[in-house]
């Protein structure tokens, strides 16, 4: 091995009579002066050893003073005299370009190369005898004709082979194991793009049993396909590369030819350690940064300004990519429930309602807050329908209320108490915002439903309880005519929640009325959307155009119950008034702060 310094190897310092780690300057000043003074000194009669051994015995001297005199320099040449091994660039991170990110035995941070042969083992398992599975990985999407969207991998392409980087194509049989077939190397991409996973990195680094360039998959997989009984291939990501071969033509035809994806989502909807891992930190991440961003509304009360705000605190914690395009809607946008455009300001008094979500090393997080940047919510004349008569005792004694049916309270904020409509004309500053009333609604579905998270429970069923408790408590307060009113799903029409891993809807394959088990995760998140034309009942007197309120905590399911993976983003209504509700000096300083930036 070459020195990093001098270009000499070890054999040549020992014959030239020094030791490894000697610097290139000296080997030259050490040959120069031995010739110089082997002439000079061959007047005295000193025959050619005695001077050899004369000059190698002063010129030892002369370098021990030197090194004594500058040992910080000698010490770094010789911690820098050789090089160090060279790390093959994979198109992705491995344990040696990233030793910080992923570990000796990792194909992916956190996820372990024995925990992928694993679930390709899985996979065939529960595939049918002399199945064979194609997965494409996804395609990449342009957003001009030179400048392509930020890529992310497919998650049934990942999940088998750890390969984050597009153009490979894997193949799973019981007599090939994973094939994988890789980019031809194309060194105009590498120059503009850097360099890609090829044939090497399959059987190197992903742990494939075969690999081909892709160039010449067309003379390898047709004969795979016409040995298999039953094709499997991923809908999603499927690549006329391989569907327009003649065998998987004839399969599909003759109805042989399936979504892998059945296969795929069944093993990936009950999570790892490692992957529950992951996930904890990606809820983390998200908690962190959203709560962040809480704190900014109340300077910048800007959609734009709190989606850039929870984007950068996501990825300054270390998260690759957001999970989706932030929710942030104030106001009246909060009742479009996938809102996007985040290019309002939010007015004095109005909600403002948070959907975000980050990626961390594939795996996703997903939550929701709504409140008030201004720290209080709207003025109390909002429901005239405290006025009236019919007025149920849910309307009156907010404090204590039975749901009838769900048997839940809800409102547990502070209030009046029971009070006749005389009481009311004099003591308006102590009704219950609408908003309010609204909030403690939707936060009471969620903790009740959070309850019924167990193993042996199904989505759906929890779906089924948080209607019932959201139709009694909007006919209630007002907002409905009564339960069983069509105008509800023009309110809610959403589901109380989704299972989250890899996708944000993961594992879309898997029906809501399967019983839930330990080890998967699900969103709760009821919500109530009220356009600004809802034409509700007569006693319903929204002040405002329009509102969203949604609560959503990631959950999963444990062997004695659950773990809220978002249980540290505040969502009780004091919390939220206690974090946005500054002294006056702080309000004093934000002021300040937000000046400056104008």
């Amino acid at each position: 091995m070459r020195s990093k310094l001098s270009g000499m190897t070890p054999s040549h310092r020992a014959r030239d009579g020094v030791g490894p780690g000697f610097p290139e300057r000296l080997h030259a000043l050490w040959r120069a002066a031995r010739g110089y003074f082997k002439s000079a000194m061959s007047i005295f009669f000193l025959d050619s050893g005695s001077l050899e051994s004369v000059l190698r015995l002063l010129f030892i001297f002369l370098l021990k003073v030197i090194f004594q005199s500058f040992s910080n320099l000698c010490g770094y040449v010789e911690r820098v005299a050789y090089a160090t091994k060279r790390t093959i660039d994979f198109g992705q991170p491995t344990s040696l370009s990233h030793p910080e990110l992923v570990g000796e035995d990792e194909i992916t941070p956190g996820i372990a190369t024995d925990e992928y042969i694993s679930r390709r083992k899985r996979l065939l398992e529960l595939l049918p005898e002399k199945s064979l599975a194609i997965i494409a990985s996804a395609p990449v999407k342009m957003m001009t004709d030179v400048v392509p969207y930020p890529f992310r991998q497919d998650a049934d392409f990942l999940y088998i082979t750890g390969c984050l980087q597009p153009g490979g194509i894997a193949v799973l049989s019981e007599e090939c194991g994973l094939c994988m077939f890789m980019p031809d190397p194309d060194p105009h991409d590498a120059v503009w793009q850097g360099q890609v996973a090829g044939v090497e990195a399959a059987l190197e680094f992903f742990k494939a049993d075969k690999a081909f360039p892709l160039s010449v998959m067309h003379k390898i997989l047709p004969q795979m396909m016409r040995q298999a009984s039953r094709l499997f291939h991923n809908v999603k990501t499927a690549s006329p590369s391989y569907t327009e071969m003649e065998p998987f033509y004839k399969a599909s035809f003759n109805n042989k030819v399936k979504d892998l994806s059945t296969y795929t989502h069944e093993l990936q909807w009950i999570k790892s350690a490692s992957e529950l891992k992951l996930m904890r930190t990606s809820a983390s991440i998200a908690c962190q940064s959203l709560l962040q961003t809480m704190l900014l509304s109340r300077i910048f009360p800007e959609e734009s300004k709190l989606s850039a705000k929870v984007e950068y605190e996501c990825k300054m914690r270390g998260a690759q990519r957001m999970a989706f395009n932030p929710v942030v809607g104030g106001g009246v946008n909060g009742s479009i429930i996938h809102y996007s455009r985040n290019d309002q300001k939010i007015r004095a008094g109005d909600l403002v309602l948070m959907d975000v979500g980050c990626e961390f090393h594939g795996y996703l997080s997903d939550l929701t807050r709504t409140w008030p940047p201004c720290g209080s919510f709207s003025p109390a004349q909002l429901f005239n329908f405290l006025l009236s008569d019919s007025v149920s005792a849910l309307s009156l004694n907010l404090r204590t209320v039975e749901l009838p049916k769900c048997g839940s309270k809800f409102a547990q904020v502070q209030g009046c108490g029971s009070v006749t409509a005389e009481e009311c004309s004099c003591t308006s500053n102590k009704f219950y915002d609408s908003e309010e009333i609204l909030y403690s609604l939707i936060l009471e579905t969620n903790k009740e439903c959070l309850k019924l998270c167990r193993p042996g429970i199904s989505l759906q069923q929890i779906h089924n309880y948080s209607v019932k408790m959201l139709r009694r408590g909007l006919k209630d307060i007002g907002v409905l005519n009564d339960e069983a009113s069509y105008l509800y799903h023009q309110l809610n029409p959403t589901s109380i929640g989704h299972y989250l891993g890899m996708d944000i809807h993961d594992c879309a394959m898997i029906n809501n009325d399967r019983p839930l088990e330990p080890g998967v995760v699900i969103t709760i998140e009821p919500g109530v959307y009220i356009p600004s034309s809802y034409d509700g009942p007569e006693r319903f007197d929204l002040k405002y155009g329009g509102v969203g309120i949604r609560i959503e905590d990631e959950v999963l399911i444990t062997e004695t119950g659950h773990e809220v993976l978002t249980g540290s983003m505040p969502k009780e209504i004091q919390h939220i008034k206690s974090l946005l509700n500054y002294t006056h000096s702080e309000a004093s300083e934000a002021s300040d702060l937000r000046t400056a930036f104008n």
